[in-house]
C-alpha cells in the first residue's frame, strides 16, 4: 500500500484526485483543498462505481487510520489508492 506525507498534498492539490472519507458533517466543516466528500461506508459499497482503476486516488480520514484501512482493501482489488499520513489532522497542523 502506497503512503504520502500531507507535504506533497499540500503541493499538488490542485493536480491529484482528493476524497475525504470522513462524515459529511466534518467534510462541510472543513476540508483539504480540492477534495471530494465520499463518507467511508458508502465508499465500502459503491467504490467500482465512483473509482476507475486507471486513475489514482489520495484518501484521508481524520488521523489516516480508517484511510489507511480502506486504502489496503481497494489496492487489493486493483486500485490505486494512496493514504494520506496523518489524515485531516496533519492538514490542520501545517496550515
Amino acid at each position: 500500500m502506497k503512503s504520502v506525507d500531507i507535504h506533497f498534498i499540500k503541493n499538488n492539490s490542485n493536480n491529484i484526485n482528493i476524497i475525504d472519507i470522513r462524515n459529511r458533517e466534518k467534510y462541510n466543516d472543513n476540508h483539504i483543498l480540492n477534495a471530494i466528500n465520499i463518507p467511508k461506508n458508502e465508499l465500502l459499497v459503491k467504490y467500482s462505481q465512483v473509482l476507475k482503476k486507471d486513475c489514482s486516488y489520495f484518501i484521508y480520514c481524520q488521523r489516516g487510520i480508517n484511510s489507511k484501512k480502506i486504502c489496503k482493501f481497494l489496492s487489493t482489488l486493483g486500485y490505486n489508492v494512496i493514504n494520506i499520513e496523518g489524515g485531516y489532522e496533519a492538514w490542520i497542523i501545517t496550515e
